[in-house]
Parts: structure tokens; sequence; C-alpha cells
């Protein structure tokens, strides 16, 4: 399988953890098992996810591997939507962590077409 360092995706994907670590450091301290940390677990898995992916065996794995992290993907923008009505987001944050996570899942969309079914 290849190196998941080099796939554009997983890079996009682990520049957005940075993002999101930096962006709930400022959540209030009662939030930090629950919100924050569930946050920052879904930013996570999504790079984690990927590359678990391509350290398995097959494109069947590494497409269920992208579907998870897609699905982790989603589950972040309503954490990140949460965040935001709750006002632990003020909205230029909220809008650059939203542009950046459209783009993850954009990619994530393009890789899992992009692997053949293996029959």
């Amino acid at each position: 399988m290849q190196d998941f360092r080099n796939l554009k995706g997983w890079q996009k994907s682990h520049q957005l953890v940075l993002e999101v670590y930096q962006a709930t450091r400022g959540y209030p301290k009662e939030e930090l098992f629950s919100l924050t940390q569930q946050t920052r677990r879904s930013a996570m898995s999504i790079p984690t996810n990927i590359a678990e992916g391509c350290g398995r065996g097959s494109d069947v794995d590494l497409k269920r591997f992208l579907w998870i992290a897609s699905g982790s993907a989603k589950e972040l923008d309503y954490q990140l939507i949460l965040a935001r009505d709750l006002g632990f987001l003020d909205d230029a944050t909220y809008v650059g962590l939203g542009k950046t996570l459209d783009e993850v899942k954009r990619m994530l969309t393009g890789l899992i077409g992009s692997i053949r079914e293996s029959s």
C-alpha cells in the first residue's frame, strides 16, 4: 500500500486537526471532557483512518476506512456548528474551519471514487 503521508487528503486533514486543536483551546473548562474532547477525536479520526486504511492490504479495506473518515468529517461538521451556536467559536474561526473541512470532505470523496472495486 501507499504511504499515507503522500496523500494530499491526509495532509489537509492533518492540518485540520492542528487547527481544531488550536480552536478548541478556548472552549470553557467544563467542556474539556465533552465537546472539546469529542471535537478533537472526530477531527483526529479523519487522518487516523486514512493512515490505517493505507496500511491495509486491499483497496476494499482502504475504501472502508475512507468511508469511516468521511463519517468522522460529518460528525466534526456538526460539532463545529454546535460550538458556534454555543458561542465557543467566533464566526471567523467557524468559517475558516468549515472551509478546510469542506476541502477535506471533497478530497475524501475523490479518494473513495478513485478506488476500484475488487470482486
